[in-house]
């Protein structure tokens, strides 16, 4: 099988995030048959329908890259229990013009990201009903929430934890094989 290509997508803008340093910790993790990438959306101005005729550049470039990939793992934190409007944005942008969805298809999975003890509960769940309507499948298990994440990085955004580590391997691990059963191509 040859090498899948995953878009990574983080829903937090703020250079020095615990999603940031989450999505660079799985990026060193990796996945076997998985080639990551981060992909930005921190140029995307908000989806305004009357823009699809003429789009912007920066919503036009989004699109196309994203049709590039197969996969695609989302690293979000929990804004009010929902994910945050920037991830929002990207997931309207993305979809649209209705029909020409470069989301479709696209197997993927998602880990929610928070200080809290509950790990973005509400985000992750948020984020799956949207998928669903995107016709992605999402990984189901293992799920992941990853709570006091204050705590489980160093000043270089290691992963102290050990099994901490070990759960993103298995975590990775698992995506790699619904990644192989799911996708298109």
């Amino acid at each position: 099988m040859s090498d899948k290509k995953v878009a990574v997508i983080i829903g937090s803008l703020r250079k020095e995030s615990f999603n940031r340093k989450m999505a660079h910790a799985l990026l060193k993790i990796g996945a076997k048959n998985l080639n990551f990438k981060i992909l930005e959306i921190n140029e995307l101005q908000m989806y305004n329908q009357d823009l699809d005729e003429n789009p912007p550049v920066a919503w036009t470039e989004f699109r196309q890259k994203l049709k590039e990939f197969d996969a695609v793992l989302f690293i979000t934190p929990e804004y009010n229990r929902s994910v945050p409007a920037v991830l929002k944005n990207a997931i309207d942008i993305g979809s649209r013009p209705y029909g020409k969805s470069a989301w479709d298809g696209k197997p993927a999975a998602v880990i929610s990201v928070s200080p809290s003890a509950m790990g973005g509960f509400g985000a992750n769940h948020h984020l799956r009903q949207s998928l669903v309507f995107l016709n992605m499948p999402t990984m189901q298990q293992p799920e992941a929430y990853i709570g006091n994440a204050a705590k489980i990085f160093d000043n270089e955004g290691q992963v102290t934890n050990d099994s901490t580590r070990e759960y993103l391997q298995k975590f990775m691990d698992a995506f790699s094989q619904w990644v192989s059963k799911n996708s298109l191509g």
